[in-house]
């Protein structure tokens, strides 16, 4: 018996996946999202930016975007982990730790990044809860209170500015790293802001609020909240698709890679693009495969 198929392999049921799914859904497209369930933001207790959903928690607005794409019974939702994703002559072929390959005409990938935290004693108490990477994100619930910013003394400056807006009460902290360089530390002075260079021994919190930040010289900090500057990894690919500089994958302005058919949109393909940037990456890049499955399908009349 032929295998079925599919138009289009969602890799990831984020807000970028589900969003692509249900344009296609919503063309009558057959689609199938395999989502392996562990969003990047699952710590965090609200997400924030969304217009019509601030404040609700990741896991909710997954839920509900997976429900609103029941009515639409071509598209499948499938628990997995993908392993595999291969261009044959006709089709692609995604394949899943439990060994279920599906083959479809297009491929999305829309699997997001993953934050690689420092190492910090104590950092796993509070990230999500007071410590975030996002001042867009949870900045405005900690405005103008004292903040910790954790990151490497080159980035120093640009995070500090970032942040600025939000609370003028910040120290810098660069656990260890003393590459700052003079105009960093001339302009950070000019500003009153305090930076901290000695190893951080450990973050002291109370139910996931930080309370301060105890260095290896026995030095504290008091602090209520902080921003941390995390490293970002990216789920590898099995099919060779050029990287960017930043870490995320090179494609045109619709999310199309080098290789036809293949997509790769949201945080997977910019590193940042924020929840609602990443729907509307989903919404964009549905409609232009609907697009180029509608001509396919004409010509072949």
């Amino acid at each position: 018996m032929k295998a079925k198929v599919y138009d289009v392999v969602i890799v990831g049921g984020g807000p970028a996946g589900l969003s692509a799914a249900l344009v296609l859904g919503r063309a009558l497209r057959e689609v199938i999202v395999i989502d392996e369930g562990s969003p990047r933001n699952k710590v965090a207790a609200q997400s924030h930016g969304f217009l019509s959903r601030d404040g609700v928690c990741a896991n909710e607005l997954r839920s509900i975007a997976a429900q609103e794409l029941t009515p639409y019974k071509t598209v499948t939702y499938l628990k997995g982990v993908v392993c595999d994703v291969k261009r044959g002559d006709d089709c692609f072929q995604t394949t899943t730790l439990s060994n279920q390959t599906y083959e479809s005409k297009k491929v999305i990938v829309a699997t997001g990044m993953k934050d690689q935290l420092p190492t910090i004693p104590g950092l796993e108490h509070v990230y999500g809860k007071s410590v975030f990477p996002c001042p867009y994100c949870d900045g405005w619930e900690h405005r103008e209170k004292p903040l910790a910013l954790f990151t490497t003394g080159n980035q120093a400056l640009f995070y500090t500015k970032l942040i600025y807006n939000w609370s003028k009460d910040i120290i810098v902290f660069t656990n260890g790293d003393m590459n700052m360089d003079e105009v960093s530390r001339k302009e950070l002075q000019l500003h009153q802001i305090q930076f901290v260079e000695n190893t951080i021994q450990q973050l002291q919190s109370n139910e996931g609020t930080l309370q301060r930040v105890v260095m290896n010289n026995g030095e504290t900090y008091e602090r209520t909240g902080g921003l941390l500057q995390p490293i970002y990894t990216k789920q590898a690919l099995t099919i060779s698709v050029r990287t960017s500089d930043n870490g995320g994958y090179v494609t045109n302005h619709h999310g199309l890679t080098h290789i036809q058919g293949l997509y790769v949109i949201g945080d997977a393909r910019h590193v940042f693009t924020s929840l609602i940037g990443a729907a509307s990456e989903g919404y964009e890049a549905g409609v232009v495969i609907h697009h180029e499955l509608v001509e396919d399908d004409w010509n072949q009349k």
